[in-house]
């Protein structure tokens, strides 16, 4: 019989991942949650491993060989007390990666505040349709896969960097478990305001990550961040530049905004080197392509190859993913959990439909946002819609009230800025206030980095209901009665 590994907070996209590798791997799987929803409970579902839900002992019965404690689980959780009392061996998730997935591959690490889930499926894709048979693991389904993993043949295993801890008996950021062979690093922003004091604190993560890298690999890094800057100055390895200015080794230039595609060129160290596109919106995605261009270039993939790739690549699952459209109304779905990248989605949207009304419904969900720290910055990012709509603060009793976001504070900034703005209590409000008011060619981001009360679901429906109701064919039907 196989061995047996529970998962305990089984429905964490990284979670989920190492389920289904373990898995793949011949391991009898078992899983727990408090709650499940999608992407990651679809996913789990079409594996055929079971999610148990709530948290109890009795979901450790049979006896598992090993548990596998995600980073959300803390003490007081009756899985992990029991686990304790009962001299369980456990695991946290990068312990089982690097040891039975990692050690004998060569280890392409992306990571950053910004960008890395999609760089990282891209540089999958690219590895993929090179026939490097890459194994990879992403924070998201990346949709050229239908999957936020593989576990294949070849030699690079290719898997996004998170700066976030590791587990409640291992507070350092589960990336310095991924023996980097290589690295892309994005941005680097402060971030995770619940387990970071300080953006010194955040650089001092992505220096030891840096270090990690060995003399015979390389560091592709965007060039246009000092942060970014600080934390590979002093590696041991070969380090080059990406990004728009002059500077940069890998730089894209000519650049083209399509309704249904991007086009730039890239440069290598001033010289032409290749013409990309992909049907991505946002210069965003142009600069991170650039990346995962320029270190799949440094691991042998000629340019033809990678702009193949890319022209044929998909995005990411809830990263600017269209989820209905409903009489000239598109909603779309986006992971927002920082100013810049609720920033950077909706100039990405600017571009993508211009012309049209762009709302923002907005859920303060991660634990940086939930507080005040970027407060100011969130005005900023959110005034580049149109209309915003604000939910409450999400579990707001679990931030102390002096360092909680001010939902009202936005609203008053954005409306001293003269962006409409209004705070909704939460998804049932805001569908059944704003589906009257959206109009044939609004475009809706919301933006959301957990299940937002269903909003996602509830809204179509409730677009898709208004706009029956007042077709043609049931007015006359209603006048003939």
């Amino acid at each position: 019989m196989s061995k047996h590994i529970h998962l305990i907070g089984i429905c964490g996209t990284a979670m989920a991942s190492l389920a289904g590798m373990l898995q793949h791997a011949g391991y009898e799987v078992t899983g727990s949650d408090a709650a499940a929803y999608p992407p990651m409970s679809d996913f789990l579902e079409r594996l055929g491993i079971k999610v148990m839900q709530p948290y109890s002992e009795s979901n450790l019965s049979p006896r598992p060989d090993v548990v596998v404690v995600g980073n959300a689980i803390s003490r007081g959780n009756p899985e992990l007390e029991s686990v304790l009392d009962e001299r369980i061996p456990f695991r946290s998730l990068p312990q089982v990666l690097q040891e039975d997935f990692l050690r004998t591959r060569e280890s392409l690490v992306v990571a950053g505040t910004h960008g890395k889930t999609t760089t990282t499926s891209m540089l999958a894709w690219i590895f993929q349709s090179a026939g490097m048979d890459p194994s990879f693991l992403i924070g998201g389904i990346a949709e050229n896969f239908g999957s936020s993993f593989a576990v294949k043949n070849g030699k690079h295993f290719i898997i996004e960097g998170d700066e976030y801890d590791t587990a409640f008996f291992d507070k350092g950021p589960k990336f310095l478990h991924y023996l980097p062979a290589s690295l892309l690093l994005t941005h680097v922003e402060f971030d995770h305001a619940d387990i970071y004091k300080d953006l010194d604190a955040v650089k001092t993560a992505f220096k030891r990550l840096v270090n990690l890298v060995p003399r015979r690999g390389s560091i592709i890094a965007y060039d246009a961040s000092a942060n970014v800057d600080e934390c590979v100055a002093n590696a041991f390895c070969p380090v080059e530049r990406y990004g728009f200015s002059e500077k940069a080794n890998w730089r894209a230039v000519n650049i083209t905004y399509e309704p249904a595609r991007n086009r730039w060129s890239v440069l290598h160290d001033g010289e032409p080197w290749a013409d990309l596109e992909f049907p991505l919106a946002g210069s965003y995605n142009v600069v991170n392509a650039t990346g995962a261009a320029a270190l799949a270039s440094h691991c042998g993939i000629a340019p033809a190859a990678i702009a193949k790739a890319l022209k044929s690549f998909k995005s990411v699952k809830r990263r600017l993913e269209v989820k209905a459209e409903v009489a000239g109304i598109t909603i779309i779905d986006d992971f927002a959990h920082h100013p810049t990248a609720i920033r950077e989605t909706l100039q990405a949207l600017r571009t993508r439909y211009p012309g049209r009304k762009l709302w923002a419904i907005f859920e303060p969900r991660s634990n940086t946002l939930r507080r005040k720290i970027f407060q100011h910055e969130l005005v900023e990012s959110l005034r580049t819609a149109d209309e915003v709509v604000m939910a409450s603060v999400f579990k707001a009793e679990g931030v102390p009230a002096n360092e909680r976001l001010e939902g009202s504070a936005i609203i008053q900034g954005l409306v001293a800025a003269k962006s409409p703005a209004r705070e909704i209590k939460d998804a049932d409000a805001i569908v059944s206030t704003i589906a009257p008011e959206l109009k044939p060619g609004d475009v809706v981001a919301i933006l959301s980095n957990g299940g937002f009360g269903g909003i996602y679901e509830k809204l179509p429906a409730a677009l898709r209901k208004l706009h029956s109701e007042s077709s043609p064919q049931k007015k006359e039907v209603a006048a003939r009665t």
